[in-house]
C-alpha cells in the first residue's frame, strides 16, 4: 500500500498544472494598489499596496518579482510576488510610465515622460546603464522577441523610435498618427504594431525594413469617432488575431492579423486601457479605468463573460502562472 501511495504521489507531482491556472495582476493607479485575480474563481483574492500611481507592470522570467512603474513616486518598485512586499526601488528617471523587460531578464527599458528619454536599468546592479534621448512625452514600450530592438513611442512627437539594444542608440524613427500610446511586436518578431490614441488608428510596420505595411482604422456603430482611442494591443500566440483596446469607446476590437480587417467589437467596461491573456489564452482580461473593473473575455467565443470589480482606475495587467 505504501508503495502504491508513493507511486501515486510521484505521478501527481509529475502532472503539469492546468495552463489556465494562475492569476491576473492589475495595477490601480488611483488607489496605489495591485489587485490579484484568481483565474479559476474569477475573484480578487489579494490586494497589495504600492507607490503612487502604479501604471505599467511586468514580471521577471521566473515570476518571483513584479516590477511596477510608480509614476508619481518617480520610481520602479520591485515587489516580492509571493508576499506582496516591496523589496526595493530601482532608479528610473522622472515619471516612469511604461517599461519592458529585455529577454535577458536583467535590463529594464523605461519611458520617462517628463524627461523625453528612455532609461535603461540593470536590475541586478540596480544602476542606470544608459539614458537615450527620444521624442517628447514617451510612453509606449516594446521589445522584439530576439531582444535586438526596443521601441519607445512619443505621444507629442508622434513617432515610434527604434533602439538598437547592443549600441543603446536610435537607428530609426517612424512617424505614426497622433498620440501613440502603445507598441507591440508580433510573437514571430516580423511586425510592430503601434496604436495612436488621438489618431484613432493602429499602424503596422515591417520590423526588418521599418516600412509601413498597413494602417488599421476603427468604426463602432453609435460611437463618435473621437471616442475611439486605441491603446493596448495583444496578439494570440499564433499571431493570427490581435485584440485592440479602444479606450472610451468601451470596446475591444478583434482584428484579423493577416488581413488587418476588424472582425468584431466586444463591449467591455468604461475606458479600456490594457489587457492580459491567461496562460492557455482561453480568457483575456481587460482593465477598464473609469468603471474600476476588469472584463473577462471568452476568447474562443469572442464574448465578454464577467466583470470583476478591482481598485480605482485599473491600468496595467500581467499574468502569473
Amino acid at each position: 500500500m505504501r508503495r502504491l501511495i508513493l507511486m501515486l504521489t510521484a505521478w501527481l507531482m509529475s502532472v503539469p498544472l492546468s495552463a489556465g491556472a494562475g492569476e491576473i495582476w492589475v495595477s490601480n493607479e488611483k488607489d496605489n494598489t495591485i489587485s490579484v485575480i484568481d483565474v479559476d474563481s474569477l475573484e480578487v483574492v489579494r490586494t497589495y499596496e504600492t507607490g503612487d500611481r502604479p501604471r505599467g507592470i511586468t514580471f521577471s522570467r521566473d515570476f518571483s518579482r513584479l516590477y511596477i512603474c510608480a509614476s508619481d513616486s518617480d520610481s520602479v518598485q520591485v515587489m516580492d510576488a509571493e508576499t506582496g512586499r516591496i523589496l526595493y526601488d530601482l532608479p528610473s528617471g522622472e515619471d516612469p510610465e511604461q517599461f519592458v523587460l529585455h529577454p535577458d531578464d536583467r535590463h529594464l527599458y523605461i519611458a520617462n515622460e517628463d524627461d523625453a528619454v528612455t532609461t535603461v536599468v540593470d536590475t541586478e546592479t540596480r544602476t542606470v546603464v544608459a539614458q537615450i534621448d527620444v521624442g517628447v512625452e514617451p510612453e509606449g514600450m516594446a521589445v522584439s522577441p530576439d531582444g535586438k530592438i526596443v521601441i519607445t513611442t512619443s505621444e507629442t512627437t508622434n513617432m515610434a523610435h527604434w533602439i538598437d539594444t547592443e549600441k543603446l542608440s536610435l537607428f530609426a524613427n517612424s512617424l505614426v498618427d497622433q498620440r501613440p500610446r502603445h507598441a507591440e511586436f508580433t510573437h514571430d518578431g516580423e511586425q510592430l504594431w503601434v496604436s495612436a490614441e488621438i489618431g484613432g488608428t493602429v499602424t503596422v510596420f515591417d520590423t526588418a525594413s521599418q516600412a509601413e505595411i498597413a494602417k488599421i482604422g476603427f468604426q463602432v456603430r453609435g460611437v463618435h469617432p473621437d471616442r475611439i482611442q486605441p491603446v493596448g494591443i495583444r496578439f494570440t500566440g499564433d499571431d493570427k488575431r490581435a485584440f485592440v483596446a479602444l479606450g472610451p469607446a468601451n470596446r475591444v476590437a478583434v482584428v484579423d492579423a493577416t488581413t488587418f480587417e476588424v472582425e468584431k467589437y466586444l463591449l467591455v467596461g468604461h475606458r479600456v486601457w490594457h489587457m492580459a491573456f491567461t496562460g492557455d489564452e482561453k480568457n483575456l482580461f481587460t482593465t477598464n479605468g473609469v468603471s474600476g473593473d476588469v472584463t473577462v473575455i471568452d476568447v474562443a467565443n469572442l464574448k465578454a463573460v464577467k466583470s470583476i470589480k478591482v481598485g480605482r482606475y485599473p491600468w496595467g495587467a500581467a499574468f502569473r502562472p
